[in-house]
């Protein structure tokens, strides 16, 4: 047996400066629901595990614990306290130069309706689907600046099999 094979992608943290602002966009602009906060108050600091559930999430604070920390692809949204008015307390998008970190993926069944969505509410495009040479995927920034890729499975697949 395969020493790893019940290990699971459970998170990817990004640190949020405006917890209000954060938790609007990806709850009312990406559809994610907030499956729990985490407050540590000795240490200064909120976590916000956000994600797009899969069962019922449960109303028991230990079960619910243990199953967020069992479920994949979940988006842990790290809030240090006084960071949303410190104006120098600006996390790195990772995009800009010295570059790392990319992005995040949100995998949508049309990425044009999505993006005609986004538009509607006033979104931050990096890419539409039209720009560049990879058609039918977009880029959008989240209020720290975070670059989401926008994609389709039929769409990448399609892409990767024409190129």
């Amino acid at each position: 047996m395969n020493p790893t094979s019940d290990f699971i992608l459970n998170q990817t943290m990004l640190r949020i400066t405006d917890p209000k602002q954060s938790l609007a966009f990806y709850q009312d602009i990406l559809g994610m629901t907030l499956l729990d906060q985490f407050d540590f108050p000795e240490m200064s600091f909120t976590l916000y595990f956000m994600g797009y559930p899969s069962s019922l999430i449960p109303t028991d604070p230990a079960e619910r614990a243990k199953w967020i920390f069992d479920q994949t692809g979940l988006l842990e949204l790290t809030h240090n306290w006084g960071t949303e008015t410190d104006d120098t307390a600006r996390y790195h998008n990772g995009n800009d130069e010295p570059r790392g970190f990319g992005h995040i993926g949100i995998s949508v069944p049309d990425v044009y309706k999505a993006c005609e969505r986004f538009d509607t509410l006033g979104v931050d495009f990096v890419k539409r689907p039209d720009d560049g040479s990879m058609k039918g995927l977009a880029f959008i920034k989240d209020p720290d600046g975070y670059w989401i890729e926008i994609l389709s499975s039929a769409g990448l697949r399609d892409l990767i099999l024409n190129r």
